[in-house]
């Protein structure tokens, strides 16, 4: 990474990661990561982490350092307060700058977004969403942005208009790792059919969800449901579910996915499933095209 002079720092900071990429105009010229993440970090404890990744890319001025995530939570480095819906998904006006004890950075955070009712938050997302509108300019729908939680979000005229929040990702870590599903679900094998069995049932019965869970420890005990299969039948019970109950968000609507191909071509089997062709987009790519277009508000990317 040394003899790299980016023009400007893109940061993604996590609860678990920090992520940074030397951006030039062009666009990345280097990326670093470190598990400096915010829930192992105490306040005065981020500056250290962020200089330990990116002095190699630092100089004698002053480096612009755009941020987003759980660096600007209430946990964070700075709390940046939550824009509320309807809003832009990023707004420069709403942007921190931090002070630093180090004056070769310019550090900025980007805000999260709130909606009072029902209660919802959002912090990194709300980059991705404004990376993907500039990657689909004029887009008008909902993205989905699948991960441990994932975000349906109605977007309309380049805001976020409302948005919810589902557990599914985590809630599948905890089943398959933690609950006495577990026994029947070693390895990370992966079963089509069952995934596409689970994501009817849990369409057509949302409210049968605890019952059909149990059935899989006891379909491997007494019928040989092997764990390929169980946990793609898991999978495709909560996806199934979380799409029962996000009927009015995706039927009729154009869909677009945000996150990692793996998760993302599971939300996308689910939708084809239901006659929705819904295109995706990588996070990675949101992420930095958002923050660069959160850098340009900023003038700080010239």
């Amino acid at each position: 990474m040394t003899g790299i002079r980016p023009n400007w720092i893109a940061v993604d900071w996590g609860t678990s990661n920090l992520r940074a990429w030397a951006m030039g105009p062009g666009g990345p010229l280097a990326q670093a990561a470190s598990g400096d993440g915010m829930g192992r970090l105490a306040r005065d404890g981020f500056e250290p982490a962020l200089i330990r990744l990116i002095s190699p890319w630092l100089c004698d001025r002053e480096m612009p350092v755009v941020a987003c995530g759980m660096v600007g939570s209430r946990q964070g480095w700075h709390e940046a307060p939550y824009m509320t819906v309807p809003c832009p998904p990023l707004d420069v006006a709403h942007v921190v700058r931090v002070g630093t004890s180090d004056p070769r950075l310019a550090m900025f955070i980007a805000p999260g977004i709130k909606q009072p009712s029902p209660a919802d938050v959002m912090r990194g997302e709300e980059t991705q969403i404004a990376g993907a509108l500039a990657l689909r300019p004029g887009f008008d729908g909902v993205l989905c942005l699948p991960g441990t939680h994932t975000k349906w979000v109605q977007v309309s005229a380049g805001e976020v208009v409302s948005f919810q929040t589902f557990m599914t990702g985590e809630m599948f870590a905890l089943l398959s790792q933690q609950s006495v599903l577990r026994h029947g679900m070693a390895g990370d094998g992966w079963d089509d059919a069952a995934f596409d069995q689970g994501v009817a049932d849990g369409l057509a019965r949302p409210e049968r969800i605890a019952a059909r869970l149990f059935s899989l420890r006891a379909e491997g005990l007494i019928a040989g449901l092997g764990p390929e299969a169980a946990r793609a039948r898991l999978s495709g019970l909560l996806i199934g579910t979380e799409l029962a109950a996000t009927r009015p968000y995706w039927l009729g609507q154009p869909v677009a996915l945000v996150g990692s191909p793996r998760l993302s071509a599971a939300y996308a089997r689910a939708l084809a499933s239901q006659g929705l062709d819904a295109g995706m987009l990588p996070a990675d790519d949101c992420t930095l095209a958002g923050l660069a277009a959160l850098s340009r508000q900023l003038r700080v990317s010239a």
